[in-house]
């Protein structure tokens, strides 16, 4: 089964348009589907609209924090009601957050010798959730750096000279957040924690508030590393979730939306999600 429940559009920090990224997923084949843009669930209707012979997902990927990592929790199938609007209320606190940080970032490259307008990269995040690119694309633009790769490796990466720490949502609360919704949860690409065994150990104590999903089709995992995120899965139970990572221009090395999903995770993905 093809399917994406992983990927982004410009409400994030995508290159395409909610409505660009469903077309190219249909010209995939793609017959599930979940926009999954950074703390923004605002391009589900686009989407919905475009992939009208899909089952289409109102979803978010939050940002969270978890034994000093960031954990990345993919929440799919968002219900409206009460529980939308108390997620819908906490991810724009985030984003004012993210715009604060912006902010703070571009102060410290000023400290360090590099001037950038920050008026205009805040208004150019204006529809899309702020974050680190759209200064590592202003440090291209005013020819600081050749690459966006570049201005993480020299300033932006976690803990680099200009970088500025985001206030994570806990883990806690974005599960609690996804359930309180109706949705569905999984982890997102798990090799970035680094562990192994730290993984397997955040299933253990949340399982049971809704970490029911663990991304071991991820689109650049080859066959040992998914073979490693599923053995997680079988060891404890939990349903195989897949996705590209699509983001366009901006991630070029995933040139479209869409995984094959086999058969038999695919049966019990569908079952979770629709009960």
């Amino acid at each position: 089964m093809r399917v994406d429940l992983h990927c982004h559009s410009t409400c994030s920090d995508g290159s395409l348009s909610p409505s660009e990224v469903a077309a190219r997923a249909q010209a995939e084949g793609v017959q599930l589907f979940c926009l999954t843009d950074h703390d923004s669930i605002a391009g589900y209707e686009a989407t919905a609209a475009a992939l009208p012979n899909a089952k289409v997902l109102r979803g978010v990927e939050l940002s969270c924090r978890h034994a000093g990592k960031t954990v990345h929790l993919l929440i799919y199938g968002v219900r409206e009601g009460a529980g939308m609007t108390a997620l819908e209320d906490r991810l724009e606190s985030v984003l004012e957050d993210r715009r604060v940080r912006l902010k703070a970032i571009i102060a410290r490259l000023r400290r360090l010798g590099v001037h950038l307008d920050g008026e205009k990269i805040l208004i150019a995040t204006h529809g899309h959730t702020p974050g680190r690119p759209d200064v590592a694309r202003a440090l291209v633009e005013a020819g600081v750096v050749r690459s966006q790769r570049e201005a993480f490796e020299r300033y932006l990466h976690d803990g680099g000279p200009a970088d500025v720490a985001l206030e994570r949502v806990s883990l806690d609360e974005g599960l609690r957040l996804g359930r309180n919704s109706g949705a569905k949860m999984s982890l997102a690409h798990p090799h970035t924690l680094r562990s192994p065994q730290l993984v397997d150990e955040m299933f253990t104590q949340y399982k049971s508030a809704g970490l029911e999903g663990i991304e071991a089709y991820y689109g650049r995992y080859g066959a040992q590393e998914r073979g490693l995120w599923l053995n997680v899965a079988k060891r404890r139970e939990l349903v195989v979730t897949g996705g590209s990572d699509f983001h366009g221009a901006a991630v070029p090395e995933i040139r479209q939306p869409g995984i094959e999903l086999p058969e038999r995770h695919a049966e019990r993905l569908h079952a979770w999600l629709t009960e």
